[in-house]
């Protein structure tokens, strides 16, 4: 069974109450003496960084009205599709592309993969009477595999000492879309244990052994809400916005950590020369880094036909990985680590609108 609903509407305003609260503090991008482009952007993916691309594309556009984006948030693999056959400026997902999807996309030599902002996966819950809960990956890897079935497990029991778990049936929600959030999810349960590995393994869409599906980061977040019993993975922006119960996961260091933008930078700060064959960051070392935190990734075509609208892409991208990252906070989002911005603004000099590079 699929689960389907909208909670974007609520989301889009709060960003947009947020954006008029920070009131014109930021500089933007100025179009005096700048060629910034113009042209109606059109994008489609991941929903993981929607409620920042919806903050950030809002501001973009009111202090630079000649650009607008219309970005359709409809999951990752959606997004490369959409990209890989021409109909969007601009995919996203929060995977790179694997090689049979950069060869249906026209090949590495032929499009940029930048990354744009650094998210948090938490494992959200609905179990009322307990505040607290404490779980870690081989556990959580047993409750989606089906094997754990009750949340009075003597697994569950074992994890939270003097915590009164119901004798009640768990029911897990899952994203039946092809999902970078997915990917993020199964990556980590693929490290912490080896039964996840071996029956299920990694990927934006996995056959799943027990549980419902739900299209979109939201919609995964309403099942889990309106469901006594229930566990999900959905993106931290959401539980945030929704008021949800989210767990205590044990981190590599044995330390059980709810999900910030904090622990998602300190996990970040472990690895070095991200690029799209070395982004996983789930599961990494450290007192302070929580274990499922990713960077959400955009594609651009490296040559762009239509020199308004190039331009119009590239500088919008080289603001949202720059000072756009600021807008990206109050909406449960950590900033791009200084090496990676800097990164990802050397992708974007690769790209060239009407023949010309635009940024130097």
């Amino acid at each position: 069974m699929r689960l389907t609903t909208n909670l974007r509407r609520p989301l889009v305003g709060l960003a947009t109450l947020l954006v008029m609260a920070c009131g014109n503090s930021d500089s933007g991008p100025a179009t005096a003496g700048a060629d910034i482009g113009k042209g109606n952007l059109q994008g489609a993916g991941a929903t993981f960084p929607e409620p920042f691309y919806t903050r950030a594309f809002f501001q973009y556009s009111t202090k630079n009205p000649q650009v607008t984006v219309n970005y359709q948030p409809i999951g990752s693999g959606g997004g490369i599709k959409q990209f890989s056959a021409g109909t969007v400026d601009f995919g996203a997902s929060d995977v790179p592309m694997t090689p049979d999807e950069l060869t249906a996309a026209g090949g590495d030599a032929s499009l940029v993969q930048v990354p744009t902002i650094l998210g948090v996966v938490s494992i959200a819950y609905n179990l009322p009477g307990v505040s607290k809960l404490l779980l870690d990956g081989p556990t959580v890897a047993q409750i989606f595999l089906g094997k754990i079935k009750r949340w009075d497990d003597p697994a569950l029991k074992t994890l939270n000492p003097g915590v009164t778990l119901p004798s009640k049936a768990i029911s897990t929600v899952y994203r039946a879309d092809g999902s970078g959030t997915t990917y993020q999810f199964t990556d980590y349960l693929a490290k912490v244990s080896p039964d996840w590995k071996s029956q299920v393994g990694v990927g934006k869409s996995v056959s799943w052994k027990v549980g419902t599906g739900a299209k979109g980061n939201e919609a995964v977040a309403a099942g889990v809400k309106a469901t006594d019993g229930a566990v999900g993975y959905v993106e931290l922006a959401y539980v945030v916005q929704t008021g949800m119960s989210q767990a205590y996961l044990k981190n590599q260091a044995g330390r059980y950590l709810q999900a910030t933008i904090d622990g998602a930078t300190a996990a970040a700060t472990q690895i070095t020369n991200v690029s799209p064959s070395n982004f996983s960051i789930t599961n990494m070392p450290g007192d302070t880094s929580y274990p499922i935190a990713s960077f959400s990734w955009i594609f651009i075509r490296k040559k762009i036909d239509n020199a308004d609208k190039g331009k119009a892409v590239v500088n919008l991208f080289k603001w949202i990985v720059t000072d756009g990252q600021t807008y990206g906070k109050d909406l449960q989002y950590a900033p791009l680590p200084t090496q990676v911005q800097s990164y990802a603004e050397g992708q974007l000099k690769l790209v060239t609108a009407g023949g010309n590079i635009v940024l130097k």
